[in-house]
């Protein structure tokens, strides 16, 4: 049956809440109600098409109704949709460890979950976990965990507790276990300290102050590696991620890396890690380890880590967590053929060619008064819009510029969406240079119709 833009309109604001969404705000705009994909394009119930310049939220890989994950999905769907992990094993789920722990050859076991967010959660539970398995009374009071300031980790309620992003967090504070927070090296807003490597040193004394005084008490040390993307693509200079490993080591913490957004070539490596040579002793993976098909998350430890599990069963020292769909067949079989694509089409290849090539094609952006910095890590691009260069001073959050921008971008055929005053684009990772290109002349006019709308109500 089809049924009219109207109909669903009419549905879609009656029934369905959207995440991260202001739905009062939203049942006064005309949505955007996606029916099918091809390529770098999304396509709407009226058949018009737009550049995904959001990846479908940072998780599509290889364009859109690519045949070879279709074909991986239909083949595994012939033999079984899902059966349980606990208990039980499958085929896909032991062939994608395998290939996992390939890239992360100093961890031993791979844990699945269904989201990022469970990702993560599963890695502090496991951190806590740990130390009270090795001697729960040396380590009574090592609970205690470290994040960047800005940091978001996901929603679930540990991952919130480990987030810094106030506007997300802040509401669930009495819910939330303790964390303790350490500056992040924004350097666009950070310099009254001086150069790039002057900030990462300041950050990095910061961190080392807290653990010199507290490491007794700290479980562990959780980074998202090389770029905070939900902080507004907030670009760590290099040697930061490696200091923050170094400190670690030091003081005995564990260190957890979440690679759910940077991770499967978005910053033009497999996983962000690799670029500074850093091993954690956890890593949290999901997003585009399904090329953008189906939900599927990873939690990667060491032998050391999970060594600490191992007991006779009344020790009580096994890892009671897990979920109803936790290694499903459907979900491991297209992100095996995800990762094989990623190697046989040369993607990682691709990815940093075209990266500096967008880089050139970004820097047109500056023309215009209101884009303050563009920050960029691979296919990971933020564009901040502020309202003075000099003082680096926002538009009013009421204005909704940056949400108007988006409006307009889609208006001219390109999907992104905003962080606060950040204009995110994140593209497909498979998007052709002319695709490309093509989103960066949108973007550039959308941002210069904004403008001049600025200029008109604010001066």
């Amino acid at each position: 049956m089809v049924y009219s833009y109207a109909q669903l309109e009419q549905w879609d604001k009656q029934y369905v809440w959207h995440p991260f969404t202001q739905m009062k705000q939203y049942v006064n705009e005309r949505p955007l109600i996606i029916e099918r994909g091809k390529g770098s394009y999304l396509y709407d119930v009226n058949g018009r098409r737009y550049l995904d310049g959001y990846a479908s939220l940072w998780v599509n890989v290889h364009g859109h109704n690519d045949p070879e994950l279709n074909a991986a999905l239909s083949e595994q769907l012939e033999k079984i949709a899902h059966s349980t992990l606990l208990g039980s094993a499958n085929v896909p789920s032991i062939l994608l460890a395998k290939r996992l722990l390939e890239y992360w050859p100093h961890m031993s076991k791979v844990f699945y979950s269904d989201t990022g967010a469970a990702a993560v959660e599963i890695a502090l539970k496991i951190a806590y976990q740990y130390w009270k398995n090795l001697d729960p009374v040396r380590y009574a009071t090592k609970n205690k965990f470290v994040s960047l300031k800005e940091a978001y980790h996901g929603d679930t309620v540990g991952a919130v507790s480990v987030g810094g992003m106030e506007t997300f967090h802040r509401i669930f504070a009495p819910l939330l276990f303790e964390r303790i927070e350490v500056p992040a090296p924004y350097v666009y807003r950070m310099e009254e300290y001086g150069s790039e490597q002057d900030v990462v040193r300041h950050c990095l004394n910061e961190l080392e102050r807290v653990l010199a005084s507290q490491h007794e008490h700290i479980a562990a040390v959780i980074v998202e590696p090389l770029v905070q993307g939900a902080a507004g693509i907030i670009v760590h200079p290099r040697g930061f991620l490696k200091g923050v490993e170094a400190l670690c080591r030091q003081y005995g913490t564990l260190l957890i890396c979440d690679e759910v957004a940077v991770g499967f070539g978005r910053t033009g490596t497999m996983f962000a890690c690799e670029q500074e040579e850093v091993a954690p002793d956890l890593v949290c993976l999901g997003k585009g380890i399904t090329g953008g098909y189906l939900p599927l998350a990873a939690t990667l430890v060491t032998e050391k880590v999970y060594a600490a599990f191992l007991g006779n069963v009344e020790e009580d020292k096994t890892f009671y967590h897990g979920h109803t769909y936790t290694g499903n067949q459907l979900s491991c079989s297209v992100a095996l053929k995800n990762i094989e694509l990623i190697e046989t089409r040369g993607l990682l290849d691709d990815v940093q060619r075209k990266a500096r090539r967008l880089a050139g094609w970004l820097e047109r952006l500056y023309d215009i008064p209101i884009v303050g910095d563009i920050r960029q890590k691979g296919l990971m691009c933020g564009i901040e819009i502020v309202k003075n260069r000099r003082t680096k001073e926002v538009f009013p959050r009421a204005a909704m510029l940056e949400h108007r921008i988006i409006l307009e971008a889609r208006r001219r055929g390109l999907v992104i969406r905003p962080l606060g005053p950040v204009l995110t684009f994140i593209p497909v990772l498979a998007m052709s240079e002319a695709e490309m290109e093509e989103a960066v002349r949108i973007l550039y006019d959308s941002i210069v119709c904004l403008y001049e709308q600025a200029r008109a109500e604010f001066g």
